[in-house]
């Protein structure tokens, strides 16, 4: 499947299908894969767009496929150089919003300001993302920063998240990777999507937030405790930039349905984060946390990454990563 390199399942049909059978014209094309005409068109126009078919120079007015090697290999580097520059401005964003958490950390319960507010306990917190769900009526965006969930809990959130999809809002949310390997986690975001909601996953998320409309977003006060409290809050500037973080990760995140892709170093998006964390000085520990894995899978995982190097330490794995530009 090539849709992560922005081809859909039937523009990659007629590729595939104009890669052996130059001489078809639309209408051909449009009777051997059964669809519309229109539709074969789009896809033409598509595959011009991303330079996988030029003009002919033997058939005037006709058109040729650009060879895998030519055409999918570029669109393989744009995107790689894509993700790299959004890796980038999420570790600029992480950063960004930590240093939020902390300048609202200190307050409590009283204190409220117009542009924030403090709720402490899970029975204050459910009720404002019940009001504030209600309330929504353009979009709902979160990051879901743990890997496993309590399969209630889930169960509870549902007749809510039907309410806010039944109303016409828009829900995006972003799962940390390692929920594909919890089954109730993955149910549950299997559900979402087949309800109309969007759901991608990442490697990493820097806390759990819930945005509403563009107008509050629920942050914890505590990013490691987000049972602990959260902090509303409503200021402009604050809300611009919780959500130029989100639309920076959740441009950079997998859909669901998608495995996530390996690079052409045949690393996955997780075991590239967890290198990268290793290299900043985190400990296994502090790895996982941040990834939401056990140290078991962390050390696993390292294991495979040294068995790939041909590394005895992890010491000579940080060596020959560094040496292949892996860091």
């Amino acid at each position: 499947m090539l849709e992560s390199l922005g081809l859909d399942k039937l523009t990659e049909k007629v590729y595939r299908l104009l890669l052996t059978r130059h001489d078809l014209d639309v209408d051909e094309i449009a009777q051997t894969l059964d669809v519309e005409i229109d539709q074969v068109r789009a896809a033409l126009d598509h595959l011009a767009e991303l330079a996988l078919l030029r003009p002919s120079w033997d058939l005037p007015g006709g058109f040729r496929p650009v060879s895998p090697e030519a055409g999918l290999q570029t669109l393989l580097q744009q995107r790689q150089a894509e993700l790299a520059r959004q890796q980038q401005q999420i570790a600029q964003a992480q950063s960004t919003i930590a240093d939020l958490i902390d300048e609202y950390a200190n307050h409590r319960l009283g204190s409220q300001t117009s542009s924030i507010g403090t709720l402490i306990g899970m029975d204050a917190i459910q009720a404002r993302i019940e009001e504030l769900s209600v309330r929504a009526r353009i979009e709902i965006v979160s990051f879901m920063s743990h890997r496993a969930h309590d399969p209630r809990a889930l169960e509870i959130a549902k007749p809510l998240d039907l309410r806010v999809l039944g109303n016409g809002v828009a829900m995006r949310s972003v799962f940390l990777e390692s929920a594909r390997h919890d089954p109730s986690t993955m149910a549950y975001a299997q559900w979402l999507a087949e309800n109309g909601a969007e759901i991608r996953t990442a490697p990493t998320l820097p806390v759990r937030m819930t945005i509403y409309d563009r107008l509050t977003a629920l942050l914890p006060l505590e990013a490691a405790n987000p049972r602990k409290g959260v902090v509303q809050v409503f200021d402009t500037g604050v809300l611009t930039a919780v959500l130029s973080l989100f639309e920076t990760i959740w441009d950079a995140a997998t859909p669901i349905g998608i495995p996530p892709p390996r690079d052409d170093a045949g690393l996955s998006p997780r075991e590239r984060q967890l290198l990268k964390l290793l290299a900043a000085g985190f400990t296994d520990e502090g790895a996982g946390r941040q990834m939401g894995l056990s140290q078991r899978t962390v050390r696993r995982m390292m294991a495979d990454i040294m068995e790939q190097l041909g590394a005895r330490s992890r010491f000579e794995a940080g060596l020959r990563a560094a040496e292949r530009g892996w860091l």
